[in-house]
């Protein structure tokens, strides 16, 4: 019954509530980029404390995500001491396909990736060590992956603190043309303060076709760790002065979504007695209000991403019901 209902609520949701964006774009920013309109929205995210894997979340309005596969991960970790935060998936610039990338550990220099052709099966979890090239390195921590198209090549960006050169984090980049080589990591993005958990969302709003640069500002002193914003006229910049706080403090790892005429902000809102998904939305980029009260999504969902699918693909998704685990799972 529980699947039934499961099915029954995703198939019942607008699919005309999903906006294509439009434009000409020279980078696969998501899969947006590349899956038409109707369809639904993935939202995949993972659990604390990190272990279990990843999970997938269907929507098709932008605000009510239902977990898929009865609520079970649907990547887990294959490889002894993986963790698997702050996951991104984004489609093959081919339109077939997808790639992932996430937080592999804690500490240290590496990221995680893997590779799948429908969502349903995947390659095996590749650990990346990007920062090698850095001893003093601390972290590596939520990647993003975003396919240029007239370079032929990913940019990869992601957040590091390294010892004796940077206070704190900020965002680095790289870029790979097979995921298997990597060109050397430099700073991409430092505004003189501690940055962490970027995205980027192509904008087409007022005349102007640009990107939009969404990042956590950490900032200690004052205290922040508040979700701001830039702009550019290409995904490497050059940057506008960063917006004010768009959210209140104790919020990280924004993803931009549009729907209809608004953009929203979905963010990790992780500070006790609140610990939940939150979001803002805004039709003008100036004034921006919360989606708290009509966003529904799964409990203890932490830190994610968001990437649309085709109504086939969604079918698809919604087929899939693993067997229950033999013990129950604890989350913190």
């Amino acid at each position: 019954m529980r699947r039934l209902l499961q099915v029954a609520l995703l198939l019942s949701l607008p699919g005309s509530a999903v906006a294509q964006t439009a434009g000409s774009a020279p980078l696969v920013q998501t899969a947006a980029a590349a899956a038409p309109a109707p369809g639904a929205i993935v939202f995949a995210y993972f659990k604390e404390p990190g272990t279990q894997g990843i999970y997938f979340a269907l929507s098709r309005d932008g605000y009510t995500f239902t977990p898929l596969n009865d609520g079970q991960p649907w990547i887990k970790p294959d490889t002894p001491g993986e963790i698997t935060r702050d996951v991104f998936i984004t489609r093959e610039p081919s339109g077939s396909g997808f790639r992932a990338v996430w937080t592999w550990a804690w500490k240290g220099s590496t990221l995680g990736t893997a590779s799948s052709i429908d969502l349903m099966t995947w390659s095996h979890q590749t650990e990346v060590p990007i920062m090698r090239d850095f001893p003093a390195v601390r972290n590596v921590w939520a990647p993003e992956t975003y396919w240029d198209d007239k370079a032929k090549h990913w940019l990869l960006i992601w957040s590091s603190a390294v010892h004796g050169m940077t206070e704190g984090n900020r965002i680095w980049a790289s870029r790979t043309k097979d995921f298997v080589t990597f060109s050397k990591p430099a700073v991409f993005f430092d505004p003189g303060f501690v940055v962490i958990d970027a995205t980027m969302f192509h904008r087409n709003f007022d005349g102007k076709n640009d990107w939009v640069f969404v990042v956590k500002d950490q900032s200690i002193d004052p205290l922040r760790y508040q979700v701001r914003w830039t702009s550019g006229a290409g995904v490497e910049g050059p940057w506008t002065a960063l917006s004010g706080p768009i959210t209140e403090s104790w919020s990280e790892g924004p993803s931009v979504i549009k729907i209809r005429d608004k953009w929203i902000v979905y963010y990790d809102h992780y500070r006790a007695p609140r610990a939940r998904y939150e979001g803002v939305e805004t039709d003008d980029w100036v004034h921006w209000s919360s989606v708290n009260d009509k966003m529904h999504f799964p409990d203890y969902a932490k830190h994610g991403s968001f990437f649309r699918v085709t109504n086939a693909e969604a079918d698809r998704l919604l087929s899939r019901h693993d067997p229950p685990p033999t013990a129950p799972v604890t989350h913190q």
